[in-house]
């Protein structure tokens, strides 16, 4: 799906500007070294959730853009995991998702359509 650090950097980007806004936290505070407030850190902990699943990226990838270990982004995974259990927080996960979706599903047929006319 990516073909450049650039574009992982890019996609990351967007999935954090995605989870701030529908979380109402920002920028500064999803990507701040420490744990942060409780809504803060359960934004980054979803956009990381974003990142592995939705993406596809591996939890290292996804470790090294957010500046945590990989073992925080599993931990992370799996409390969002958790989580989903509650018809609010599942119901945001889908909206999210299905904006991600639509986003790449876009981008890669774009993608597609200019690998047909260059090779």
């Amino acid at each position: 799906m990516f073909r450049s650090k650039s574009d992982v950097v890019s996609a990351c980007r967007d999935i954090e500007a995605l989870v701030g806004s529908a979380f109402a936290v920002p920028l500064h505070d999803l990507r701040a070294p420490g744990r942060g407030r409780a809504a803060a850190a359960f934004a980054r902990q979803v956009a990381m959730y974003l990142a592995h699943v939705e993406l596809g990226l591996t939890l290292s990838i996804v470790a090294m853009h957010f500046g945590r270990d990989r073992t925080t982004v599993a931990h992370a995974c799996g409390r969002v995991e958790d989580r989903r259990d509650d018809p609010v927080i599942d119901m945001t996960l889908f909206c999210l998702t299905s904006v991600i979706a639509q986003h790449y599903r876009e981008f890669g047929a774009v993608a597609a359509e200019c690998r047909g006319r260059v090779l």
